[in-house]
């Protein structure tokens, strides 16, 4: 005979309204248990972030809060450590800064709108969207070796205000692209359909419901993306972004006609990560104290970024009604 053992008999309480209810019950709390769980754990992963980061700004404002003061910002690099200051870096920062915004939140945005509302559903499509992802993961030297061979010798941009925001321009193009793409996927279809069924276009669609209604997220996403590209050196280094300088771009305005200057672009620059990075590699202490104070800078010019697009997401939701 076979020693295969018989089936357990069913249990007929089970099979009966009442029981099934108490399964569902059961199913119910096991599930809020590996909820609360969850919860419980994401909010330490999110405390140890907030701490780390609180640390990091209080050991800088510390090291660092004796050189935050007037001449700090008003003063050129140099060799004496006491009249070094940051003028140079931050103005540097700023400039480059409204290039890559100038040329990559246009590219980025029109890039993802055209990637989700026009281009159809194929293999070429299909392809542009995975190297897009791909290229959001390419450490950031790479963007430098590229923006070296293609804007300062191919195009002969020379090392310069523009070859630096074409460079982050393109650093944070995939980002733009990716954030745009998904705060478009959060419309909902119906409210395109009834667009449609009132006679408007395809860009009248977007102009009007699609991008008024995302634009709080592609803001965010935007954000994020200028975020990592203040904080970047090695691409600017890689392009021949200088460590010392003691000079101003050319001022936009003058007052000669036609008034108006692009020079700006063609000069040299520095940056304040790169300024922080000279000052660290120096040996002396008050070399150190300097960097520090640089960086609670850049920290609270990134918290600025983030306040205004807060600021600005808030002001686009009020205006605009579901």
């Amino acid at each position: 005979m076979s020693n295969v053992p018989s089936p357990a008999p069913l249990n007929a309480s089970a099979l009966t309204p009442e029981g099934m209810l108490s399964g569902m019950r059961a199913n119910i709390r096991s599930r809020k248990v590996f909820d609360g769980l969850f919860g419980v754990v994401a909010i330490l992963a999110l405390l140890v972030s907030i701490l780390a980061l609180v640390g990091l700004f209080v050991n800088l404002a510390l090291q660092g809060s004796e050189r935050i003061r007037p001449e700090f910002f008003l003063s050129f690099p140099s060799r004496n450590p006491f009249e070094a200051g940051i003028l140079s870096a931050w103005v540097g920062s700023l400039v480059v800064m409204f290039v890559t915004a100038l040329v990559g939140i246009p590219l980025g945005i029109a890039a993802g709108l055209y990637l989700e509302e026009y281009a159809p559903k194929n293999t070429v499509t299909n392809f542009i969207e995975i190297n897009i992802m791909n290229l959001a993961g390419v450490p950031s030297i790479v963007y430098g070796l590229m923006a070296l061979g293609l804007f300062v010798y191919k195009f002969q941009f020379g090392q310069s205000v523009l070859s630096a925001g074409l460079t982050l321009a393109l650093l944070t193009l995939p980002i733009v692209i990716t954030a745009t793409r998904e705060a478009i996927r959060t419309i909902p279809n119906a409210m395109r359909e009834a667009a449609y069924a009132l006679g408007a276009t395809r860009w009248e669609v977007t102009s009007h419901h699609v991008l008024p209604y995302s634009m709080g997220g592609i803001l965010t996403g935007t954000v994020i993306a200028l975020s990592r590209a203040i904080g970047e050196t090695a691409p600017l280094i890689t392009i021949g972004a200088l460590t010392f300088i003691a000079f101003l771009p050319t001022p936009p305005v003058s007052t000669e006609a036609p008034y108006l200057s692009f020079q700006w672009i063609w000069d040299a620059f520095t940056v304040l990560p790169i300024q922080m990075f000279n000052w660290v590699s120096r040996p002396q202490e008050e070399f150190q104290k300097n960097a520090a104070a640089a960086g609670v800078i850049l920290m609270f010019m990134t918290l600025a970024m983030n306040g205004v697009a807060i600021w600005l997401r808030a002001r686009y939701r009020s205006r605009v009604k579901w």
